[in-house]
């Protein structure tokens, strides 16, 4: 038997389109049990495992008075895991009916010919009217805000959009989306074949 391990990586980067700046960039956390799920039941055309939604929350992390901040784990076992305190989510699946915004959320698979990995970027725009109820300006000293978000994770959907499975999860330090400014989320999975592992 060949076997050919598969390896996922993820990387995050957080920023505003207009000014160029930077709020966040690191590598997630990977749920193999729902990835592995989603991935099957993609491949087997169960019509579930699709990337559907991702998710923002402000439960991944706490700052005490003096500014330190702790960060929780990523959620990654358990079939039921959720971010942890999930305040908005967004279609970026632009096959879906409920994207309201596919030009500026959306997926892309980048494959080179040869290459043993394939990308996918999923692409998500928070515009400067959304979320409904945020802050005017970016000044906010709550980090428990509704919408000072430190977690993200995407989202798999299995059957309705009230039945979606966590398949990624990063915390990050708190970046409030205001009024004043957008934030674009560009999210990219590496799934790679780990060729130089088969064995017979």
């Amino acid at each position: 038997m060949i076997l050919a391990p598969t390896m996922i990586r993820g990387f995050l980067k957080i920023y505003d389109p207009a000014s160029g700046e930077v709020f966040v960039e690191k590598n997630n956390a990977i749920h193999y049990e729902n990835m592995s799920i989603a991935m099957s039941n993609s491949l087997t055309n169960d019509n579930t495992g699709w990337i559907y939604t991702m998710a923002f929350g402000n439960g991944g992390s706490a700052v005490d008075p003096t500014g330190v901040i702790t960060y929780l784990p990523p959620n990654t076992t358990g079939q039921n895991a959720s971010l942890y305190n999930e305040t908005y989510a967004k279609v970026v699946n632009q096959y879906s009916a409920a994207n309201q915004d596919p030009t500026n959320n959306y997926l892309t698979v980048l494959h080179t010919s040869g290459n043993v990995y394939t990308d996918i970027v999923t692409t998500c725009l928070l515009d400067y009217g959304e979320p409904a109820g945020q802050q005017a300006f970016d000044n906010s000293t709550n980090f428990n805000g509704e919408y000072v978000f430190d977690e993200l994770g995407l989202q798999s959907w299995f059957g309705s959009a009230s039945n979606l499975s966590l398949i990624t999860h990063v915390i990050f330090h708190p970046v409030q989306k205001s009024l004043n400014r957008q934030i674009q989320i560009d999210y990219t999975l590496r799934i790679q074949t780990l060729t130089n592992l088969s064995a017979a």
